[in-house]
């Protein structure tokens, strides 16, 4: 999807120019389309600049936010976009790796914009090869270690590649969890699908399932689109 140059919260900007995790459309989709209603306790696996946690900070006024990160030079830039919102109070930042961590008590909401480029080829730069390639938390993971964090009718919501939904049915199969919400993300009219977005919970649950088109034919946003995002674009 789309990178953003920067991205400016209607409360405040964005610090967006540290790390290779630069705001993109897969974490604004992610951070508007989430279930946040009731959530008082959320993480945000991987949470890059921020961007996630600070969206549901800003959707749920209610929701305490941690957001971890395997990487410490993303992880302060989080900090510094953190004490620069309005919503300091509820949101931490911290880097540790999920496959380590351990909660004191369960999550409401689980969130995540995955690592989930599985080319051969990796990235030059390390950091950038763990932000982008499986190689650190792959979907069978984060779908797994996510279901025991989870408060009883706590779910987990993520993005990922619209290649990747046998794969993703499979994990969520193997976890003994269900598929509650669905969107097939199409970045032009006419296209096929590019994303998933998924919401999990450990019930049996009918998966609710949609299209979400960002683009019309003639390059303007959809209507949808723009009504999912506008809490959150300046010029939108």
């Amino acid at each position: 999807m789309a990178r953003e140059k920067i991205f400016r919260f209607k409360q405040f900007e964005m610090l967006n120019d540290k790390t290779a995790m630069k705001v993109g459309t897969d974490g604004v989709l992610l951070g508007a389309w989430c279930d946040v209603a009731g959530a008082r306790r959320v993480l945000d696996v991987g949470t890059g600049c921020g961007l996630i946690a600070l969206m549901v900070a800003q959707r749920n006024q209610g929701a305490a936010v941690t957001a971890i990160d395997i990487d410490d030079e993303a992880v302060g830039e989080a900090r510094i976009n953190v004490a620069r919102s309005p919503w300091s109070d509820r949101v931490e930042a911290l880097c540790v790796d999920f496959n380590d961590f351990a909660a004191q008590e369960p999550y409401d909401l689980i969130v995540s914009n995955p690592p989930f480029f599985t080319e051969d080829v990796m990235a030059p730069d390390q950091s950038r090869n763990v932000a982008r390639h499986s190689v650190s938390l792959t979907m069978e993971q984060l779908i797994g270690n996510s279901k025991p964090l989870l408060a009883h009718g706590g779910r987990l919501a993520f993005i990922a590649p619209a290649q990747q939904e046998l794969s993703i049915r499979s994990c969520v199969l193997k976890a003994a969890m269900s598929i509650s919400r669905l969107a097939r993300v199409v970045p032009v009219e006419g296209a096929a699908p590019k994303r998933l977005l998924c919401e999990l919970v450990a019930s049996a649950a009918r998966a609710v399932e949609e299209q979400i088109v960002i683009k019309l034919a003639d390059g303007s946003y959809s209507q949808q689109y723009v009504a999912l995002t506008r809490d959150f674009y300046l010029k939108m």
